[in-house]
């Protein structure tokens, strides 16, 4: 091989995998694409991010307050710690995303791919996931309280000690998903689908739950 050969091998052998096929240094901004960057603490409040690709990249305590990412591609992201609070994440997928304490307040999630998802001790009070798919996301003590539901789909979806109080869940699918001390109360469950007498055991509701056509309210709720 020629001298030229070998510079050009070690050129590139200096250059990240991801840089390489990323734009890592590139600007923020519509369909950028920083798939398996490292993106930490980053302010971008209020950004223009539609369509960006965030694929393994890792986004943790950032600041995406009030930023378009509606069809962003989170993929396997780790948006730990991070803000999404009155975000637009329509269509946006974030399938197997890790998301420990994720801030979503406000959010809107509407139609947004969530499939296993890790987004224990999130926050999603008064977030819009209509049509959301949330199948076997891991939500143990995720807040989503007074949150527009309608539609959800959270088959199999680990719901220990999550928050539902006020939440809108018309239409929603519960079929497998673990309810242990989930808290219902005062929540209409009664347009639901998937809903087991089994779940509702071990889930914390009260008086004014409203339970589907054909379940009994439990003699003692556990949280009580």
């Amino acid at each position: 091989m020629k001298l030229g050969g070998y510079l050009l091998l070690a050129a590139l052998a200096v250059v990240a995998p991801g840089d390489a096929a990323a734009g890592c240094s590139d600007s923020a901004g519509p369909g950028v694409d920083w798939s398996d960057c490292e993106k930490r603490r980053l302010k971008l409040s209020g950004s223009n991010l539609a369509g960006a690709n965030f694929a393994e990249a890792n986004l943790g305590s950032s600041d995406f307050k009030n930023a378009d990412l509606s069809a962003a591609d989170l993929t396997s992201a780790n948006v730990t710690r991070a803000r999404f609070e009155g975000a637009k994440l329509t269509e946006a997928k974030l399938v197997s995303t890790a998301g420990d304490r994720a801030n979503f307040i406000e959010a809107e999630l509407t139609g947004a791919d969530m499939l296993k998802a890790e987004l224990p001790r999130a926050d999603l009070t008064g977030a819009t996931l209509d049509g959301a798919n949330l199948n076997k996301a891991d939500l143990q003590r995720t807040v989503f309280e007074d949150a527009s539901m309608q539609d959800v789909n959270l088959e199999y979806a680990l719901l220990a000690r999550a928050r539902l109080q006020g939440a809108d869940l018309a239409g929603a699918n519960f079929h497998g998903a673990y309810m242990l001390l989930a808290r219902v109360e005062g929540t209409d469950l009664s347009k639901t689908h998937g809903l087991t007498q089994d779940q509702l055991s071990i889930a914390c509701g009260d008086e004014d739950t409203t339970l589907p056509e054909g379940l009994e309210r439990p003699s003692e709720w556990p949280c009580q």
